[in-house]
């Protein structure tokens, strides 16, 4: 077994590490309102996101092109520069894990893949693609627009925008419409709606954060086929070779199935935060709060927006906590976590870079 074969295999084991991490570290993202507020022990909520995860993660690809192709030039990309990509995600995520902030391994994996690309190319910043147009293969039109302008970075500023005003309005729409209801009532009625939007937002997490690991491995293997590290390998193994950028089953089902794994081991840190310190929560705030959140994620993952889960569940918390009362939002907390989604994706570029160059100079 050649060492470029060998370094593949510890590449696929390390992305297959994010993806665990990813299911555990934000698994609060789909489990904390329905925690917090008493709808379901920890152990069942979290059975409900496992198996929900799962069933999103087979239910589109658009994000894994994404991921794949529409951020930087593979040209620029190898074996080690996907390693080290993974690596800075896997550090920043275990770091902001450790501390209890509600960070994006989405924008993780995007600022550890475009600092080590970067590295590859010898500083060079244009490997990142910023802005193209997408063509139709079929008939050459233009049918939107690629790039990390696009699918990234006005996303990532309008998403959580969008998830506190939705949430604010969605909320204020649901006082108004049980402003007549006796509280046992509106606790019964929305303790089972709350399974519902429980099980909806686990979905919409599956979709959008299974599919961003695909999108890595799909590119890794498609690389490694290029590079010709599979020209000896024995016959058991030719179902690795991928020779376009397209996601194959095999790997979606091992993505959906070590997603779904690391969520059913939990993150009770990042629950506490969300759960319980940012907002005060009952089932009528966990719905709408779940079910704000999860629109927008099954809207963005079908055009291929890799957004932050963490992002949007987290502003659709603030604004249902501010329909309900401006103050009743630790805005002190809020504010910390916002530093926290602020850094992530500067962070993890420097460490995709910084590893890529001390490995690659050890080599």
């Amino acid at each position: 077994m050649t060492s470029a074969l060998i370094l593949l295999l510890v590449v696929l084991l390390v992305v297959y590490t994010f993806e665990y991490i990813n299911g555990f570290h934000d698994t609060a993202n789909a489990i904390a309102t329905v925690v917090s507020t008493k709808v379901l022990t920890p152990r069942q909520a979290l059975l409900l996101a496992a198996s929900t995860n799962l069933v999103g993660a087979f239910c589109g690809t658009a994000v894994a092109k994404t991921i794949g192709s529409g951020m930087v030039d593979t040209n620029f990309v190898s074996t080690l520069t996907i390693f080290c990509a993974m690596l800075g995600g896997i550090i920043w995520n275990l770091l902001t894990w450790w501390f209890g902030m509600p960070s994006s391994s989405t924008h993780a994996l995007v600022g550890g893949l475009c600092g080590a690309t970067i590295a590859s190319a010898g500083g060079k910043w244009d490997v990142l693609i910023w802005s193209k147009e997408k063509i139709d293969a079929k008939t050459g039109a233009v049918v939107g627009m690629d790039g990390l302008l696009h699918k990234v970075i006005i996303p990532m500023i309008s998403s959580p925008i969008i998830g506190i005003i939705a949430g604010w309005l969605f909320m204020g729409f649901l006082f108004w419409l049980i402003r007549n209801w006796r509280p046992r009532t509106i606790n019964s009625v929305f303790s089972k709606l709350q399974l519902a939007s429980a099980g909806y937002m686990g979905f919409g997490h599956g979709l959008a954060d299974a599919q961003k690991t695909m999108g890595v491995i799909a590119l890794t293997l498609f690389t490694a086929t290029e590079a010709g590290v599979f020209e000896h390998v024995p016959a058991w193994m030719s179902f690795l070779v991928t020779p376009t950028k397209d996601v194959v089953p095999w790997v979606k089902v091992s993505c959906a199935l070590v997603m779904a794994a690391g969520t059913w081991a939990g993150g009770w840190r990042i629950i506490k935060t969300l759960g319980h310190k940012m907002v005060k929560m009952k089932p009528v705030h966990g719905f709408a709060a779940e079910t704000t959140a999860a629109s927008i994620l099954v809207a963005t993952g079908a055009m291929g927006m890799p957004v932050s889960t963490t992002h949007i569940i987290t502003t659709s918390i603030m604004g249902v906590g501010a329909a309900k009362r401006w103050n009743s939002v630790r805005w002190s907390l809020v504010e910390r976590i916002v530093w926290a989604w602020i850094m992530t994706i500067p962070a993890t570029a420097l460490l995709g870079y910084v590893f890529y160059r001390i490995i690659s100079a050890l080599q």
